[in-house]
């Protein structure tokens, strides 16, 4: 059974400004693995997160020093949740509420109650290419409580500019580190010939054209295998890949791990990365590719091709495109020295522009200057 507020000696901590990361679940996704990173980044100050529905594999990652809350939110309206939070942001002395996702709206709630409190929302949508698609009404009543706004890539942040009328926002990129972990996965296959894909297995990351690629390069490279790692919702989407891989006799050369907390680990054992997806904010896979030296292959959607520059640390080709992906992966599979140099020069450029002091610095600043007496929103 969980316990579920731990203090970990957070009254120890320097008076500063006190911070809640606020999000849904703690399974191994992007967004989640952004709210447990500036939970651990910010500890010196007073550091505090909020899993609101469910907690996940990301929770063993918090730094003891986090306070932490996990709500069991059961419904939108849950009233008892929104006064348990009311009453845990008002207690500990926490001034600003910094809402992954979708949990704006119980920050919101939150503010009603409590307005002293500031919201800093953290736009990770990755349908961002079909944001004229995107349900906008809650957030358009939502967004005048935000004191601030940080999108993922610039589709986002024009967005909030023009639809939300957001007026203090700004694109943040997300950002990569080592981690300190216990290797658990043991990819199958053989060394040196693997290539890794990052990514729940969504729709959105478009898992079917990777393998429809991927089908045709049996006959040339047959030693080669794909390794899928992401939570396995095991929905449609789910069993229509495992359909098609067992269709096409791809079992033998495609696997799927589920979620896994040893993405360094994995990532130490791959040759090269691979993200097919149909659309994207800033991928927090991209960057650990980039980290572990991995010559990568992506798709032109989000902020794909300012991490991934083409010819340069990687392939860069159309989404929905199977042939244009096999041919990139062919390239890296036949020219083990062009990949291993693409390999060596994205790790150079990820730890040279996505560092973690660079990222954790401006959201510093914002923080302390919304906590400045007399900050106007």
């Amino acid at each position: 059974m969980h316990t579920p507020l731990v203090t970990h000696d957070i009254h120890s901590q320097s008076a500063s400004v006190k911070v809640l990361q606020l999000i849904d679940s703690l399974e191994a996704g992007g967004a989640e693995r952004v709210a447990v990173q500036y939970a651990n980044a910010m500890v010196e100050t007073g550091s505090y997160l909020c899993a609101t529905r469910a907690e996940g594999l990301l929770k063993a990652s918090l730094h003891p020093q986090v306070g932490y809350l996990f709500l069991n939110k059961k419904s939108t309206l849950d009233l008892q949740a929104v006064l348990k939070l009311k009453r845990f942001v008002k207690g500990s002395g926490i001034q600003i509420i910094h809402a992954h996702s979708s949990s704006f709206f119980l920050a919101t709630l939150v503010k009603l109650l409590y307005p002293k409190v500031h919201i800093i929302w953290h736009d990770h949508y990755g349908n961002s290419a079909y944001l004229n698609k995107r349900p906008k009404w809650i957030l358009q009543i939502c967004a005048p409580f935000f004191s601030y706004v940080f999108c993922v890539n610039r589709d986002l942040e024009n967005w909030a500019r023009t639809v939300l009328k957001v007026k203090s926002v700004s694109y943040l990129s997300n950002y990569a580190e080592q981690a300190i972990e216990v290797p658990i996965t043991t990819l199958k296959g053989t060394a040196g010939k693997r290539i890794v894909c990052l990514a729940n297995l969504r729709p959105q990351k478009d898992h079917i054209t990777l393998v429809d690629a991927f089908k045709n390069l049996q006959t040339r490279f047959p030693d080669w295998t794909l390794h899928l790692v992401g939570k396995d919702f095991d929905d449609a989407y789910s069993k229509a890949l495992k359909t098609y891989i067992e269709a096409n006799t791809c079992q033998d050369r495609v696997y799927i791990y589920g979620s896994c907390t040893d993405v360094a680990s994995i990532l130490e054992q791959s040759t090269m990365g691979v993200l097919a997806s149909k659309s994207e904010g800033l991928p927090l896979a991209l960057l650990e590719y980039g980290l572990a030296g991995l010559a990568t292959v992506c798709t032109q959607v989000g902020s794909c091709a300012e991490v991934v520059l083409d010819g340069v640390h990687g392939r860069v080709v159309p989404s929905q495109d199977a042939e244009a992906l096999e041919q990139a992966l062919a390239l890296y599979m036949e020219t083990p020295h062009l990949r291993d140099a693409h390999g060596i020069a994205f790790k150079s450029f990820v730890e040279k522009n996505y560092s973690k002091t660079a990222i954790i610095d401006k959201i510093k600043t914002i923080y302390n200057t919304l906590c400045m007496p007399n900050h106007a929103k």
